[in-house]
């Protein structure tokens, strides 16, 4: 049987258009015919710096060497986020990628922790996971062997340009224009991209990577939006650049402030900065001036201005169109899923590829699970805000008291009066995550499995020695993070 290749147009580039395009084309080669339309004359938001694990699980399936990748784009290693005056002002603790403790089939590693603190044991949660550990000492070392769990910062515009010479090699059309018009069939399809040099691009399929403005997804198919600003009430954030003042630690920081939080991402060769903020409690201005005061290094770029809209679109997948990235819609930045939600996008739609034109079945799974998974991450996002003891401004008291979703309310006091949490089926964030996000926000659950009681205290404590002994041994082991990376990937 042969199958002629189907035509895929992606308008527009950047890091969404690119990643589909190395996918479609490295993945899918002869089943498709790639063309993407892209104009240097609009620029793109490029400052999702900060990466999650399954990149490099997407990397392997693309075949992208490792080296030659962060190389290019000055990247460094991620192992998780610290946090710092989101629960209480004054107060940090990391979200690491890591597995904490050891765990019984019984119950989680938690309830064997929360039992010995009612016993009186010193120290945290994070004390039993290596890749936490690992953070707070500035470590880290990889090989093939290795199963560390760790992601990467890197600079999204020469991530862009790294794909692109990645495509060029995979029989990717790239064509410069800017579009001027979306032409649809008589049954309201989209059958071609007019450009302004006159040229007429048509296609089988169509990917909208137009960012914010969705010009297939909604201006021409009006596909419908679904506003979650009520609960992610940041809209805005302020960019900058800066010079690296001290080796690059293995993690991203997130320190809240007054009307928001602010983010640092450390590269080989400078430092990525940003204030996020709700424009109801922060103008532009004070954004701008915070941001300046709180950065560590001179600044290499003038501040930059962003506006966001929280939520998704009622349909990723609509008629012969499928939206990726801000094109499909936002959460916000605080737990870096941007990329990771525009690989699962392009993954699962080539998963379940139209290759015999339009099929209802595929398109509503395609929407259930592209819904269940953005639901779940706002939830996470949300839970951040919201579990919080702060209330020394009218932002944080807003978060505190806003009415959540349902879905969160359950997790939220599962934990809560049981020390339970959980990741459902094909959910992004793990057991570990929840756990260190609800115990780090302040959380302290009211009982726990009955299980840890069955270890003697003698027992219990001399369990937690070990396995704290055992993470610190292996964290000694690893050289400074700054040295890895130098002799690894340096520039």
């Amino acid at each position: 049987m042969t199958t002629t290749p189907k035509k895929i147009v992606i308008a527009g580039g950047g890091t969404a258009g690119w990643i589909a395009a190395a996918a479609l084309a490295r993945k899918m080669g002869p089943l498709v015919d790639v063309r993407l339309i892209e104009s240097e004359t609009i620029g793109t938001i490029g400052v999702g710096e900060a990466t999650i694990p399954p990149l490099r699980t997407f990397h392997k399936l693309l075949q992208i060497d490792e080296q030659a990748f962060m190389r290019a784009t000055s990247a460094t290693f991620k192992l998780g986020i610290q946090f710092e005056n989101w629960g209480h002002i004054g107060e940090r603790y990391i979200h690491s990628f890591g597995v904490t403790g050891q765990q019984s089939w019984l119950a989680e590693f938690v309830h064997f922790f929360l039992s010995a603190k009612e016993k009186g044991l010193e120290g945290t949660y994070g004390d039993y996971c290596f890749e936490l550990e690992a953070a707070r000492q500035h470590k880290f070392a990889t090989s093939q062997q290795s199963n560390i769990q760790y992601a990467y910062h890197l600079d999204a515009g020469d991530y862009v340009s790294f794909l692109k010479r990645f495509c060029s090699a995979l029989n990717v059309t790239r064509t410069e224009g800017v579009i001027s018009r979306v032409a649809q069939h008589d049954n309201g399809d989209i059958s071609a991209l007019h450009l302004e040099s006159g040229e007429i691009i048509e296609g089988d399929f169509f990917i909208d990577c137009t960012g914010f403005k969705g010009l297939l997804i909604e201006e021409t198919l009006e596909t419908g939006f679904e506003d979650w600003s009520h609960w992610l009430l940041c809209d805005s954030a302020c960019a900058v650049q800066t010079e690296s003042t001290q080796p690059a630690p293995p993690y991203t920081r997130a320190a809240a402030h007054h009307a928001g939080w602010q983010w640092e991402i450390p590269l080989q060769h400078r430092v990525g900065n940003g204030l996020v903020y709700s424009s109801k409690f922060m103008d532009d201005e004070e954004a701008r001036q915070t941001l300046l005061k709180n950065v560590k290094g001179e600044p290499l770029t003038s501040p930059r201005t962003l506006r966001f809209k929280t939520g998704r679109r009622k349909k990723a997948w609509h008629r012969n169109c499928l939206a990726l990235g801000l094109a499909s819609g936002f959460v916000e930045p605080l737990e870096s899923t941007s990329i990771h939600l525009v690989m699962m996008g392009i993954t699962r739609f080539m998963q379940l590829f139209p290759h015999s034109g339009h099929d209802p079945a595929l398109i509503d799974e395609y929407n259930s699970q592209t819904q269940a998974e953005l639901e779940r991450i706002r939830d996470f996002i949300i839970l951040h805000y919201h579990v919080t003891a702060r209330d020394d401004s009218p932002f944080w008291q807003h978060c505190k008291d806003m009415q959540v979703p349902d879905s969160l309310i359950s997790r939220i006091t599962l934990f809560k009066e049981q020390a339970h949490a959980f990741q459902k089926l094909n959910e992004l964030f793990r057991v570990d995550s929840w756990t260190q996000v609800m115990l780090g926000q302040g959380i302290t659950p009211t009982h726990y499995h009955p299980a840890a009681t069955m270890l003697s205290e003698d027992q219990l404590k001399n369990s937690l020695r070990q396995q704290r002994e055992r993470v610190l041994a292996a964290v000694k082991q690893l050289p400074e993070h700054a040295d890895f990376v130098k002799g690894y990937c340096g520039r």
